[in-house]
């Protein structure tokens, strides 16, 4: 049997770029030498990827293909309900392989979430779509990686004026361990240095500011730190990510999306990559979006997709060994 990792690939929303990063890829020999890739959606959706890139169909060849289909071709670059109950399809057929033991990880390319909705997801985002198919009820988070610097956040996809309240000490000791958890995994065991950002302006100063730095946060980082997790903070979120760039952490916990996101994607946004940390599958995907703005001009860059998918053969390869 073979001890490459078996991976889904997908090619995300069929009007973005993500059909012709999905063909750069598998046109990249180091690519195939790392995995035995599974294609899961619409062959002519592949097909229509490799040709905007001048890349022969050949490159298909002799790769598994678990086909969804796409009910008819839909224009570039747009929002559509269609687009979105073809992605969820493909969603759903990579949980079903990956429960019936075919697969071990999945890597798909950038989703438009206003064509999910409109499709029907009334999960949060495709991560809780997941979740929700894979009958999974733990504790799950998006792991923002950006070369060396690891960052995950206690609330992700939800309005900014909900986020004070969805802070709780429980939800940041969770943030905290799975964070150490999966960077252990990559790091031989060893602990990461996790920094913990407060969620007010200069993390409450002393509770002027605000009292969650005071009443949930460091209560929090100091149960984590008790568990034997290397974590200490809150630290104000407008230096925190200069010590970090510095290496004086391996890892960032945020309070909320936009407050990690706009640090990572500065520091590495042509490299960085998104996993689904905590549920059963091993998932990643590129942490930019659909780019419909290029979509079909053949111009998009593999990068992202390649790191996240070199991530994920690495974190499958661990798991089965």
């Amino acid at each position: 049997m073979s001890l490459k990792p078996r991976i889904a690939l997908l090619a995300g929303d069929p009007t973005g770029i993500g059909p012709e990063v999905a063909a750069k890829l598998l046109a990249l020999p180091e690519a195939r030498e790392l995995a035995e890739i599974t294609l899961i959606g619409d062959r002519q959706v592949f097909s229509a990827g490799a040709s905007v890139s001048g890349l022969p169909d050949s490159i298909f060849d002799n790769l598994k293909h678990l086909a969804v289909a796409l009910a008819a071709p839909l224009p570039m670059s747009q929002v559509s309900p269609e687009a979105g109950t073809f992605v969820l399809a493909t969603l759903r057929r990579a949980v079903g392989a990956f429960q019936a033991g075919e697969i071990d990880a999945i890597v798909f390319a950038p989703l438009n979430k206003q064509a999910m909705k409109l499709a029907g997801m009334t999960q949060e985002d495709e991560m809780h779509y997941f979740a929700h198919h894979l009958a999974y009820t733990g504790m799950c988070s998006e792991i923002n990686v950006a070369d060396r610097l690891w960052t995950t956040r206690v609330t992700s996809h939800v309005p900014l004026r909900a986020v004070a309240d969805l802070i709780t000490r429980d939800g940041v000791v969770a943030a905290i361990a799975l964070l150490d958890l999966d960077m252990r995994a990559q790091r031989g065991g060893s602990a990461p240095k996790i920094a913990v950002a407060g969620l007010n302006p200069h993390a409450g100063e002393g509770g002027l500011m605000g009292r969650e730095e005071i009443d949930v946060i460091s209560p929090a980082v100091a149960n984590a730190r008790a568990t034997g997790i290397e974590v200490s903070g809150p630290y104000p979120a407008d230096t925190l990510f200069i010590a970090a760039r510095r290496g004086d952490f391996d890892g960032v916990v945020t309070m909320y999306h936009d407050q990690g996101q706009i640090a990572t994607k500065l520091l590495g946004f042509e490299r960085g990559v998104t996993l689904h940390a905590g549920l059963p599958v091993t998932i990643a995907t590129p942490a930019h979006g659909t780019a419909f703005d290029i979509a079909g001009r053949g111009t998009a860059n593999v990068g992202p997709t390649q790191t996240a998918f070199t991530l994920a053969a690495r974190i499958a390869t661990t798991k089965r060994s």
